[in-house]
């Protein structure tokens, strides 16, 4: 995975005949990338899971994660994906101003407290990971998490996307033993929470919800699009997007299930699982995968902002310095240390459940409904009526 860095083949916009690089970059990466900033604060530790499925039961948990979350993302990045290729907006600022107008700017103030939360829950979780597993001081951790975010964001897109896509073949290989282990050893217990729970009321609104407040990280990670040059291929990447980002999420809920009801009141669920399991040296791997996580989360938030602050400049004739992307990455997760102090589990149950509303009126409606127009005033108008057309290309011409 590593080498989708690489570069594509050039002049070959069906994509037909490119090479295996070029192929993941335009159909995998998406999702990698979507899937590096969700996974951190809720599949890593397990604290998003338990708040937002566990309610349901541990089947009612599963149906709204996998009929209705995976779904909804599919669907939402593929239509997503689609409109930043023929619109080329590949930073968030450029994306909502092209999709709300004026209203772009409630998105960014949106955006901002999501983020603000979502490195607070970060910059929590690395601290206590370190503590808890090393016996570290806390905020080693934090120190840690800044300086490799910050590394990250000051070496640009490039790197970022080799680096997103290498680990989630890590995160992957990680959760499949935790969870192939998982069943090995609590399987009856696995077993019977699956047969014997009932289905919570409201799972279907609760897999909207959770995946909601996801998807409105997407306008700030299309830059993982940048490689998508056709409708077939934007409709494809998006379709993957939800399996990619959801599968690690079904193994770590399976798992989890094993230990319901107590595990739905753990601060950190992953850890019971990982106690229960009895190996020392796997929940150090485990937790060293997370750390990853955590660094892959925070890198994909703030590389959004410095993607959106960069156009600014470009649209001014300047250019973003690169000493001041590590500089409004370590400024950001100062903050959100700051703000880490209120607890984890209060981040997430309090500051998540209000801003998901917030983003559905102001992001996901206006996609699936003048977003979809757009794109079909874009086919009449036959600018992109060819699903291997190259929009840009025609508007360079023109």
């Amino acid at each position: 995975m590593a080498a989708c860095g690489m570069s594509e083949p050039a002049n070959n916009p069906s994509g037909a005949g490119a090479s295996a690089p070029g192929l993941l970059k335009r159909y995998l990466l998406p999702g990698f990338v979507f899937q590096s900033v969700v996974i951190a604060g809720g599949y890593g530790t397990g604290r998003e899971l338990a708040e937002f499925f566990l309610p349901y039961g541990p089947k009612g948990g599963l149906l709204a994660m996998m009929l209705v979350s995976m779904t909804f993302w599919s669907l939402v990045c593929a239509v997503a994906f689609e409109y930043a290729r023929v619109f080329q907006a590949y930073d968030y600022r450029t994306f909502c101003r092209h999709l709300l107008g004026r209203g772009w700017v409630v998105f960014e103030l949106t955006y901002a407290a999501l983020m603000m939360i979502v490195l607070a829950v970060i910059a929590s979780a690395s601290g206590s990971i370190l503590q808890e597993t090393f016996g570290l001081p806390y905020l080693v951790g934090v120190i840690g998490i800044m300086l490799a975010i910050g590394f990250l964001v000051f070496k640009g897109t490039g790197l970022i996307e080799k680096v997103l896509a290498s680990w989630s073949v890590v995160l992957y290989a990680t959760f499949i033993v935790l969870f192939v282990w998982s069943l090995s050893a609590f399987s009856t217990e696995i077993g019977t929470a699956l047969s014997t729970e009932p289905v919570g009321d409201g799972w279907f609104l609760g897999g909207i919800e959770y995946a909601a407040y996801n998807v409105a990280m997407i306008p700030a990670l299309l830059f993982g699009v940048r490689h998508v040059k056709t409708r077939k291929e934007a409709l494809i990447s998006g379709g993957l997007t939800g399996p990619i980002a959801i599968l690690p999420g079904f193994f770590l809920l399976l798992a989890m299930a094993g230990h319901y009801p107590a595990i739905a009141d753990e601060t950190v669920p992953v850890n019971m699982i990982l106690e229960g399991l009895g190996s020392r040296t796997f929940q150090i791997v485990f937790q060293i995968c997370l750390f990853g996580t955590l660094i892959e989360t925070g890198t994909g938030l703030i590389h959004g902002v410095n993607e959106r602050l960069a156009m600014t400049f470009k649209e001014s004739g300047k250019e973003l310095p690169p000493k001041m992307r590590p500089v409004i990455a370590v400024t950001l997760l100062v903050i959100g240390a700051l703000l880490a102090q209120f607890g984890l589990i209060g981040l997430i149950a309090r500051g998540y459940g209000t801003l998901t509303w917030i983003f559905l009126v102001v992001v996901l409606v206006p996609l699936l409904t003048w977003g979809v127009w757009q794109l079909i005033r874009a086919d009449q108008s036959k600018l992109d009526w060819d699903p291997d057309y190259d929009y840009k290309s025609e508007r360079s011409r023109t």
